[in-house]
């Protein structure tokens, strides 16, 4: 980029997360100034971290300044009741679309929701209410409130006072890699299977017997930060929701047993009932700490590994769950990945990094 020419710039929410990072990481590779906000900064190559808490106003009065032209938002605060996800995501969102206002300098705002915006929160899976699959985007709102539509409702109203144009991306399950963030089903799944070698224990499916025999999809994350950012720079993506999944479909009856190949343990399917790993999964921190012990791993605390409760909910639905992907490539967006590669990839480069063991 010559002298002449500013890099565009970018403030990402949630940079610490999954997601986040996976952003961060597209948009320095494309050559962006990226502004990475976390409650907790960490170091990201080529991002200048930027502490605050969203529930916070006083700590949001230097995003102004900041002057960012595209803001991808890819955070939501995980309450214990849907009416208390609501309350909180609307006050966030809230705040930090106040406290970029003044600023007059955002173009477009990127917004990460997920196939929640079909199904309905957690607590109200499998009342009937559920799109129908594969989901589209022009679907209605469900008659069952939702954060999502909260969050969504405060970027439209704030699209309108200052003008610019925004974009949601409805990502299924995230796969990929990240560090210190433990909401990622692929390490949970690589901590559990690495568990079960330790213990001998077969690696067993914790999910419903819907999602082991239905067709399902998953959100490579890289991909979604591709989305994300192609949508912040393509005028026929402005004002409009996207699915973002892989592009491919499978059942966990074939994913299964060749995640179980990779770590080379026996495995077992569904049995006729439901096993979610957070009920069984009580003792497995001793057996992390002699996994790390062996293995000289960076990371001891099996809670910033694995998030039992955040795979149980995504492979325990008792309902099908894939997304369509035509609106995007309508619009010019075809990248796609295939979901076992996703997968492999992520447990490569765990091991990589030092977060799963070498084999």
């Amino acid at each position: 980029m010559s002298s002449n020419h500013r890099a565009p710039r970018a403030l990402v929410v949630g940079a610490s997360g999954i997601s986040g990072q996976a952003v961060c990481r597209e948009l320095v590779a494309q050559g962006w100034e990226v502004f990475g906000l976390s409650r907790s900064p960490r170091p990201l190559e080529g991002v200048t971290p930027v502490g605050a808490d969203l529930l916070d106003p006083e700590t949001l009065t230097r995003l102004a300044e900041l002057k960012p032209e595209t803001v991808f938002i890819t955070t939501w605060m995980r309450m214990s009741t849907e009416a208390e996800n609501i309350r909180v995501n609307r006050l966030a969102m809230a705040n930090l679309l106040a406290a970029l206002e003044p600023a007059g300098t955002v173009s477009h705002i990127a917004l990460m929701t997920g196939l929640k915006h079909y199904l309905g929160p957690f607590e109200a899976y499998a009342s009937g209410a559920s799109a129908d699959t594969p989901f589209h985007e022009e679907e209605p709102r469900i008659e069952i409130p939702n954060f999502y539509y909260a969050q969504e409702d405060e970027l439209f109203a704030s699209a309108e006072r200052a003008g610019f144009t925004w974009s949601t991306h409805r990502a299924h399950t995230i796969v990929g890699f990240a560090t210190g963030n433990a909401m990622n089903m692929a390490l949970t799944l690589g901590a559990y299977a690495e568990i079960c070698r330790a213990t001998g224990e077969p690696f067993i499916f914790p999910g419903s017997e819907t999602q082991w025999n239905g067709v399902t999809d998953v959100t490579d994350v890289d991909l979604l930060a591709e989305q994300m950012v192609w949508a912040a720079a393509t005028p026929a993506a402005a004002n409009t929701a996207f699915n973002i999944t892989n592009g491919d479909v499978f059942r966990w009856r074939w994913m299964w047993r060749r995640i179980a190949e990779y770590f080379d343990v026996p495995w077992e399917g569904h049995n006729g009932e439901d096993r979610p790993l957070e009920p069984r999964m009580g003792s497995a921190a001793a057996a992390w700490d002699e996994i790390v012990s062996a293995h000289e791993l960076v990371e001891p605390d099996l809670s910033r590994v694995a998030s039992w409760w955040h795979t149980d909910s995504d492979l325990g639905r008792p309902i099908e769950c894939f997304a369509d992907m035509r609106r995007s490539r309508e619009r010019g967006f075809d990248n796609n990945r295939i979901s076992l590669e996703s997968f492999r990839t992520a447990f490569d480069r765990y091991r990589a990094a030092g977060i799963l063991p070498q084999r």
